[in-house]
């Protein structure tokens, strides 16, 4: 079962490819046919409910005519994150 930063980022992602979809005036059928991804599928990714594999990211990424990254993270918030940071804790993960 997915945590709720898991949840978060899938809704992020989900997020920014329904406002990239509809700045380009697509409908979700549209991008179904230019992505080879079935609306329904499609769907479920854009409200978070369904997570997505890498090569489906890049082939609606393609389908947009995106870039992958700019789907994965918010980069004016990606960028603010990364220099708050300091090194790594890996307590969590022994």
């Amino acid at each position: 079962m997915a945590n709720d930063q898991e949840n978060r980022r899938l809704a992020g992602v989900g997020s920014r490819i329904r406002k990239a979809r509809e700045d380009r005036g697509l409908n979700l059928h549209e991008l179904a046919r230019l992505s080879g991804i079935s609306a329904p599928a499609l769907s479920l990714i854009e409200t978070g409910k369904r997570d997505l594999r890498v090569t489906s990211l890049c082939r609606i990424a393609d389908a947009l005519r995106i870039a992958v990254g700019d789907l994965v993270e918010d980069r004016q918030a990606g960028a603010a994150r990364v220099s708050r940071q300091k090194g790594y804790d890996l307590g969590d993960y022994t």
